[in-house]
């Protein structure tokens, strides 16, 4: 098992250079009823129903450098182009490269967009202070995505060390106490009704509203992940093909 907060320090170190950072992809699309996306490389997660896993695990060879206010003028102009009103970083973990991301976010201050900041919050459960500058910014919304119901599920579903899990609570605790817009989501695909219930008292016990604003998440059985899936030995209980996803998890 590894630790994701080692690991968030090797990846930094190839998918940064100064205020850069890569990615491999900027695109639009139907989710959150329309939004700019830039794909970032590298993740502190090996998630094993990642549908990212190979510009998460080639680092050198996928994406390239771009500066924050270059990722702000494709961003805005994908925005542009297709009338969006939301913009976000996902593909992998858009907090790898702290400096980069609040650089980013100053830019999306200066208009009328919302930032959707997707992150499974293991850096911000470990560095309140990191949750702390994201308090500064009025035009960001913070998805923290669950790993499963609890630490069984997360290690089996990421190959991490279980307590890494209780970071990600913690991100949650910790963007609440600095006032962050923010939510939680949950990969249920490999989850039953009774892990779910214990898991939404843990997140009454940080804030009652949690519960209220948790989001289902559940695995889209694209091709590669359907093979990575297959390798892990691991099946889900609920999934959904790409050309039959729920609207509602759109």
């Amino acid at each position: 098992m590894y630790d994701p907060l080692q690991l968030s320090r090797i990846v930094e170190k190839q998918v940064t250079r100064g205020n850069e950072r890569k990615y491999y992809r900027f695109r639009g699309g139907r989710w959150y009823g329309g939004i700019a996306t830039a794909d970032c490389v590298g993740c502190n997660l090996k998630c094993v129903f990642c549908w990212g896993f190979q510009p998460r695990d080639n680092l050198r060879s996928y994406g390239r450098f771009y500066t924050p206010e270059k990722v702000f003028r494709e961003l805005m102009s994908i925005a542009f182009r297709r009338g969006y009103k939301l913009v976000r970083v996902s593909g992998n973990e858009p907090t790898i490269g702290r400096r980069h991301l609040l650089e980013l976010l100053e830019f999306f201050e200066q208009t009328e967009k919302l930032f959707i900041l997707e992150t499974n919050g293991i850096l911000l459960g470990y560095n309140k202070n990191y949750a702390q500058e994201l308090s500064k910014y009025t035009h960001i919304h913070v998805r923290v995505s669950l790993k499963g119901t609890d630490e069984e599920e997360f290690s089996k579903l990421t190959g991490a060390k279980p307590e890494a899990f209780r970071l990600q609570l913690k991100a949650l605790g910790n963007l609440l106490n600095y006032n962050v817009s923010a939510h939680p989501a949950v990969m249920l695909s490999f989850s039953t009704y009774e892990n779910l219930k214990r898991l939404k008292d843990r997140l009454r016990e940080i804030d009652k509203l949690l519960v209220d604003k948790l989001e289902e998440e559940y695995v889209f059985l694209y091709p590669h992940v359907v093979e990575q899936l297959k390798k892990a030995g691991i099946k889900p209980r609920i999934a959904f093909t790409p050309d039959n996803i729920p609207v509602e998890f759109i």
